[in-house]
């Protein structure tokens, strides 16, 4: 990116952050990695009510929708960290595996761009990490 495109992205989204203070001040110190504790991994059945065949018995299960999804998120440049580290965690609860994960992930970089693919494995293997963390304490 050039730096004039840099700088008018940067004076677009300082805009942005004032229009929202005036709208709604509330929202100044709105912490989008704290949301992300409002939403854990949902329970396997729920996952599949939910995204699975509830809807469509014939269609995709949750896993391969959650899969799909974690692939657009890639694509889009792994832009939106939150909802790409929500989706890593659901597809897990749905069944879907590390190895899965981070291969669709790699898929992606033919559409996404390698830096792209990189972002989102770096989000997938803290993801991963926390799952262990997460996995051993609920053992101790």
């Amino acid at each position: 990116m050039t730096d004039d495109l840099t700088k008018f992205f940067q004076q677009m989204m300082e805009q942005g952050q004032k229009i929202t203070a005036a709208f709604n001040p509330a929202l100044e110190n709105l912490d989008m990695k704290a949301f992300e504790k409002l939403f854990p991994a949902m329970p396997k059945e729920m996952l599949e009510a939910w995204f699975g065949k509830t809807f469509n018995p014939e269609g995709l299960d949750a896993r391969t929708r959650l899969l799909v999804t974690v692939a657009a998120l890639t694509v889009l440049g792994a832009q939106a960290d939150v909802q790409l580290r929500m989706t890593i965690r659901q597809a897990l609860s749905a069944g879907a595996t590390q190895r899965e994960i981070a291969e669709v992930i790699w898929q992606m970089s033919m559409f996404g761009g390698v830096p792209a693919m990189q972002k989102a494995l770096e989000i997938a293997q803290a993801v991963f990490a926390e799952t262990v963390k997460t996995t051993e304490e609920k053992n101790a």
